[in-house]
């Protein structure tokens, strides 16, 4: 009669673990660090994945991969794997007690859709679970608070020290935005010594409390708010936002050099407006007749199906923009977003898209393009990092 299989060991399964490899940081889990709890029941096994950010792409891959490691020793009855996420902290001693991650949302010019892109981003990762802030700092034009649905000026608190503003809350988001603070109607006509005062209080005098990611929404451009930004926090990296011609990506450019010139890493670019679907039905129309649209310098003719049915994509603003720059400038390309009516609707009416029509195509986009920064962002800190063998 065999005797029966004794139970594994902690080092045994660590050891399963090490062939668990993080595809991003090219080393395995227990190496990371990032195994913080085995637990040993005669056959029943239990472990913890701490990674390094809620938003993690690949989060199923990793706890597929470490279920069928652990499944695969001798002894082993059931598997339970958990799955934790807290974002590293940056190196330098942080001005920002508790925010372990300030990433600007910038732009070279204005009307490319950056505060969208801000907002969404927002609403993106704290789906994932992150503990997320945005703050408006386009003082001379403040959406923050009609893209997310907020009115009226925040709550004061007292504190050792002084006053404290309390961020306005929606959708999981702590914001603040000087919008809060001025009537709608009224214009910010402010020179630059102003603007850095009015950063200044809001990255120390409002209570944000723990937080993954305090995303900022800058004003476009290469001005005042921007070095003001450089000077006030250890920043994590910054967010590029451009649409495809090639004015946007021009002045997009002087922003990378900006950015380069204050030692802020650009995290990567994300093309706005890219091209915009149209679909349609020609009444009545036989399989295989065709139907000819007038787009601008150009002709384009469509087959349709069945039930006379064509879509397809215009490129509206061109295409390219972000790929080329890119290419240019050694950027990572994380993403692009079409141009849908419902995104406008979704600010306008205080809903971003991904809280609003999660399952859309450009709420999709949106989630895997907060799922790349989330992605960009760990790498950088691994990197800043020593690992111990």
């Amino acid at each position: 009669m065999s005797s029966p299989t004794e139970s594994p060991t902690e080092f045994d399964v660590r050891q399963a673990l090490r062939q668990v490899i993080d595809p991003d940081l090219h080393k395995d889990i227990v190496t990371l660090g990032f195994v913080t709890r085995v637990a040993i029941d005669g056959g029943k096994v239990a472990v913890t994945i701490n990674l390094t950010t809620p938003a993690c792409p690949v989060k199923e891959q990793l706890k597929e991969q470490a279920r069928g490691f652990i499944a695969a020793l001798p002894g082993v009855q059931t598997v339970d794997v958990e799955m934790t996420a807290v974002a590293p902290p940056k190196q330098e001693k942080a001005s920002l007690p508790g925010i372990r991650h300030v990433i600007a949302i910038s732009s070279g010019k204005g009307g490319v859709g950056k505060s969208t892109v801000s907002v969404n981003l927002a609403c993106a990762l704290a789906q994932t679970g992150a503990k997320v802030g945005l703050l408006d700092c386009d003082v001379y034009g403040p959406d923050i608070p009609m893209m997310m649905g907020i009115q009226g000026a925040p709550e004061q608190i007292a504190r050792e020290g002084g006053v404290k503003l309390l961020p306005k809350e929606r959708y999981g988001i702590k914001t603040m935005s000087i919008g809060y603070l001025i009537p709608p109607d009224q214009a910010a006509i402010w020179r630059g010594p102003m603007v850095h005062k009015l950063m200044q209080q809001f990255l120390s005098d409002v209570e944000w409390g723990e937080l993954d990611y305090l995303l900022v929404d800058m004003p476009p451009g290469t001005g005042d708010a921007q070095l003001s930004l450089a000077n006030l926090v250890p920043v994590t990296g910054a967010v590029l936002v451009t649409t495809p011609q090639s004015v946007s990506s021009f002045d997009v450019g002087k922003a990378i050099n900006m950015f380069r010139e204050v030692k802020i890493d650009v995290i990567g670019i994300v093309e706005n407006m890219s091209g915009m679907v149209i679909a349609g039905r020609v009444e009545g129309a036989p399989a295989g007749a065709t139907v000819q649209l007038d787009l601008g310098r150009k002709h384009e003719v469509l087959q349709l199906d069945g039930q006379g049915r064509f879509e397809t994509t215009v490129e509206i603003f061109g295409q390219g923009g972000a790929a080329n720059l890119c290419q240019r400038f050694e950027l990572k390309n994380l993403g692009s977003i079409p141009l849908h009516p419902d995104v406008l609707m979704g600010g306008d009416d205080g809903a971003p898209i991904v809280i609003a029509s999660p399952q859309s195509i450009p709420a999709k986009c949106l989630q895997e393009i907060a799922g790349r920064v989330a992605q960009r962002v760990a790498i950088k800190s691994f990197g800043e990092l020593p690992v111990l063998q």
